[in-house]
């Protein structure tokens, strides 16, 4: 476990920009699985992203770059088929917004961290911030349901050695598809910070849940008409995609005079 306690020590230091402590918009930690062949072991990853006026719709900088795997490209391009859905009945879903896997050199591949690059695309959109201790991991359909991952058990071992090494808080735990509760079989000292209240697992059905787990705030539920109540997630979402469209709208008219 050289490769694992090197990089435990770094994130201690603060080479590796990781917080687990502060509540950020439009940040949040996933979690990948890293094989050094006959070791496996969690490492978490701060994925931050940032929404603008545009038509570029969601930017995947590691894709840009050449850094990621179809499998990740895809789970991009399902968060466009959710907002899409989502917040695109009555008007087109304007904006931009880039996604970035932050000091990640190596490349990336999988779609088990498309929830959490959603949430920190919820976070940035809604000006709501996410509590940074607390990492996510599970897959997203378009519909909004999260899918089972691998590695879950590496992955909350990892994040919990993270927050372990920079300090407890109380309020630190893992995100997890619900379905990947049957393959828990965690180390007894992790069990035992559960038990005690120290760390915390979260079991998630839908994006609905795990969004808001991690700022607090209720999601919201559409009424007939499809609109958001304002003091909830997606009202504030529907409100600022909203404003997008009609500054966009406004560009393509004067652009006709």
């Amino acid at each position: 476990n050289k490769n694992e306690q090197k990089l435990l020590e770094m994130m201690s230091e603060g080479q590796l920009l990781i917080d687990v402590d502060q509540k950020v918009v439009g940040q949040v930690n996933g979690i990948a699985v890293l094989d050094t062949g006959n070791y496996t072991f969690g490492k978490p990853n701060k994925i931050t992203v940032t929404t603008f006026l545009g038509r570029k719709g969601i930017i995947n900088i590691e894709r840009e770059v050449k850094m990621s795997g179809s499998l990740h490209d895809k789970g991009i391009l399902i968060l466009s088929g959710y907002l899409g859905e989502k917040f695109g009945q009555k008007c087109p879903v304007s904006f931009s917004a880039s996604i970035c896997f932050e000091q990640l050199y190596s490349g990336i591949d999988g779609d088990s961290a498309s929830s959490a690059e959603l949430y920190a695309l919820f976070s940035s959109l809604s000006d709501l911030p996410i509590e940074q201790g607390i990492a996510v991991t599970g897959s997203i359909n378009q519909k909004g349901f999260i899918q089972p991952i691998g590695g879950v058990n590496q992955k909350i071992e990892g994040f919990y050695q993270v927050c372990k090494a920079k300090g407890f808080t109380g309020r630190q735990g893992v995100i997890i598809p619900r379905q990947n509760v049957v393959n828990l079989m965690l180390d007894e000292e992790v069990i035992t910070a559960v038990k005690e209240g120290i760390f915390h697992l979260y079991a998630v059905e839908n994006i609905e849940e795990g969004i808001e787990i991690l700022t607090g705030v209720p999601a919201g539920i559409a009424d007939e008409q499809g609109n958001y109540s304002a003091n909830t997630i997606f009202g504030r979402i529907q409100t600022k995609l909203a404003e997008y469209y009609s500054v966009v709208k406004e560009e393509q008219e004067n652009s006709k005079i």
